[in-house]
């Protein structure tokens, strides 16, 4: 794989649909989770208080060739909960990042994120063909770190003030990330595993 960001596609399981983030989710993504500063504590933005203030952070990452958005949908539904993205990671060769997500607090130790991550790194690891799937995450968010340990997310290290948060404090960045190799044992572990988590 090069540098040149995967094509949007749509990715199914028997919980949830990801389909390409547009701005007909809007509506549903703000009922699931705007205004809620707990949803957005550890996210690059502001906590969107209106439907205008989330079209416009949606429509930043749509527009942003860095970043593939999906759009999270509960199958049972058809509401969208959340989105992920797929980023880009300039420097190294062959890999890609999942990150930059969030679902509503009423899908929370729900099965949604395990069956988000898996559809998103088997299509890395099968269809895109990278040999590496990197994930990180606020020093201090110590339930994203749980969760990215929970699907085999192996600690790489931490940067050290890598970048500012919304109210301006620094914050120090815990990087993970699942070679190709080590992928399918994971990926029985969780397929054993697919109710509610812990």
């Amino acid at each position: 794989m090069t540098s040149t960001m995967p094509a949007p596609v749509t990715l199914e399981s028997d919980a949830v649909r990801l389909e390409p983030l547009s701005h007909s989710h809007v509506p549903d993504l703000f009922l699931a989770g705007g205004g809620d500063d707990e949803v957005w504590r550890w996210l690059p933005v502001p906590t969107p208080h209106t439907e205008t203030e989330l079209a416009k952070i949606a429509a930043g990452l749509i527009h942003d060739r860095d970043y593939v958005p999906f759009a999270v949908l509960l199958r049972e539904t058809e509401r969208a909960v959340g989105w992920t993205t797929y980023i880009d990671t300039p420097g190294f060769a062959d890999s890609i990042e999942i990150g930059w997500t969030w679902y509503g607090r009423a899908v929370w130790r729900s099965s949604v994120n395990t069956s988000c991550k898996i559809l998103l790194i088997d299509h890395a690891f099968d269809k895109l063909g990278v040999n590496r799937v990197q994930l990180k995450t606020d020093i201090l968010n110590i339930r994203s770190q749980a969760a990215i340990r929970r699907i085999g997310g192996v600690p790489e290290g931490v940067l050290r003030r890598h970048r500012r948060r919304p109210d301006g404090s620094w914050r120090d960045t815990a990087y993970f990330s699942i070679l190709d190799d080590e992928w399918p044992a994971h990926r029985v572990r969780l397929a054993h595993h697919e109710g509610p988590e812990a």
